[in-house]
């Protein structure tokens, strides 16, 4: 596959990581060992017969952390030509460049981030700004109810009510660990919202539209909970 190249300064490149099927998938885990990458080919095949809840994958290295991706390109950072478009229901649509981004008040916070799948990430380091610091650039019309977010890894897409966006920790990450966001985290930004599982805490953002209500997004789509709570959703809790 050849790069190519997006209108909001992200460029995806194939992902060359080893895909993994059903039967090597089981004979792995087994073994415990793992592969740091499962694309949708592998995820759609290994969901039917394995249950987030009764069988956790096991962490790996590298902090615990294991990155998921539901295309066969990983998109890339280009820090002159990146805008984040905010639409939708809104007086004023913007692009957001990414120096304009960092211009806005910073915020940090240390949260946990879980899997749906079974693993967590303790105490991640967060760098960014609240969404209604980027979401008052646009001013929003009183049609709007709910947030889409919208990765530069098609065809992901996510959403939250504003009343969940409006948590107080929930936040447009440009930062981890102190660092700019790695690309495989979803550089330039990504959404956090650590009351909810991974799924929600859109990676590659390159827009957030206004919308009347929350639509299902990828997951959400192929089974997983709309509102995915830690805890409290996708059989976990009572």
């Amino acid at each position: 596959m050849t790069t190519s190249e997006t209108d909001a300064g992200l460029q995806l490149e194939p992902h060359r990581e080893k895909r993994v099927g059903r039967a090597l998938f089981v004979g792995t885990m087994a073994a415990g060992v793992s592969s740091l990458y499962w694309g949708k080919s592998v995820w759609s095949r290994i969901s039917s017969v394995i249950s987030p809840l009764e069988n956790a994958i096991p962490l790996l290295p590298s902090k615990g952390w294991r990155i998921y991706t539901v295309a066969s390109t990983m998109p890339k950072f280009d820090e002159t030509s990146w805008q984040l478009g905010v639409g939708g229901h809104v007086e004023k649509p913007v692009s957001i460049r990414y120096k304009d981004l960092l211009a806005l008040p910073k915020v940090e916070q240390i949260s946990t981030f879980h899997c749906v799948t079974g693993w967590t990430v303790n105490n991640v380091h967060w760098g960014g700004v609240r969404l209604a610091e980027v979401l008052a650039l646009a001013s929003p019309t009183s049609v709007a109810h709910a947030l889409e977010f919208v990765s530069a890894e098609y065809p992901y897409t996510d959403s939250l009510t504003l009343k969940q966006a409006g948590l107080h920790d929930v936040m447009l990450a440009y930062e981890m660990d102190g660092q700019p966001l790695p690309r495989v985290h979803g550089a330039p930004v990504r959404l956090v919202i650590p009351e909810m599982y991974g799924y929600k805490n859109v990676k590659w953002l390159k827009q957030i539209n206004l919308i009347p209500k929350p639509n299902p997004g990828y997951w959400e789509q192929l089974g997983y909970d709309v509102d995915a709570w830690v805890g409290r959703s996708n059989g976990y809790g009572s």
